[in-house]
């Protein structure tokens, strides 16, 4: 399968929308995918394997944050890269051995939000308000929500792609734990500070987000 042929399905299967016209990153995160996924398809890996791998990784993020509250967060932030990195490879994986279904989709979308949650433990771990992190947590799951009682409802393309797409989480989650390790090295209180500015962004994100999305909705639904 070559890289055009990739993005073709991978369009089908994401509301018709066409990773080859995304922003240079995305398009990029998006074809490194499809570079790493591609062998592990012709090898014969499930993706629900590599869906499963990511996810417990994901839960390894809070567990090295509470082992050691100066090194933790910058082992976190590269744990988070990693799984993004699985995130994104397991869907190649899928596409390009022609093993995508509903089914696995499903799995993946239960993985992402646990996932996330994990994320947004290691920032309470790191010192962050706990009602703070429940209310990111919220704001991001309802997002997703949103998006599939809307594709239920009859919106059968992607509407827009928001400022609190799984992408933006993947970056705050990783930028916000580089953060809270590098605060971590000067005082405990500058490192739980910067844990909690990084849930703040997420909110933001995920706030704004919502509102477009909603919008969006609205168009596509009247």
């Amino acid at each position: 399968m070559t890289w055009d042929e990739y993005a073709t399905a991978w369009s089908a299967l994401h509301g018709g929308f066409d990773p080859r016209r995304a922003s240079v990153l995305v398009r990029g995160w998006l074809r490194l995918a499809f570079v790493l996924g591609r062998p592990l398809g012709r090898l014969g890996v499930p993706p629900t394997a590599v869906t499963v791998a990511g996810l417990l990784i994901c839960a390894c993020v809070p567990l090295v944050v509470l082992a050691d509250r100066t090194a933790g967060p910058l082992a976190g932030a590269a744990l988070v890269l990693l799984a993004g990195v699985a995130d994104s490879v397991d869907g190649a994986v899928a596409v390009t051995s022609g093993r995508a279904s509903r089914l696995g989709h499903l799995y993946d979308s239960v993985a992402d939000r646990l996932g996330e949650a994990a994320w947004l433990a290691a920032f309470w771990a790191a010192g962050a308000f706990g009602w703070l992190v429940v209310v990111a947590g919220a704001l991001s799951w309802l997002h997703e929500y949103v998006r599939a009682r809307a594709s239920v409802a009859g919106m059968r393309e992607i509407g827009v792609v928001t400022v609190g797409e799984r992408p933006s989480r993947v970056s705050v989650a990783l930028v916000g734990l580089l953060l809270t390790g590098a605060g971590a090295l000067i005082t405990t209180e500058l490192a739980a500070g910067t844990a909690t500015l990084a849930v703040v962004v997420w909110v933001l994100f995920a706030g704004y987000g919502l509102c477009q999305l909603l919008a969006a909705v609205r168009r596509a639904l009247a």
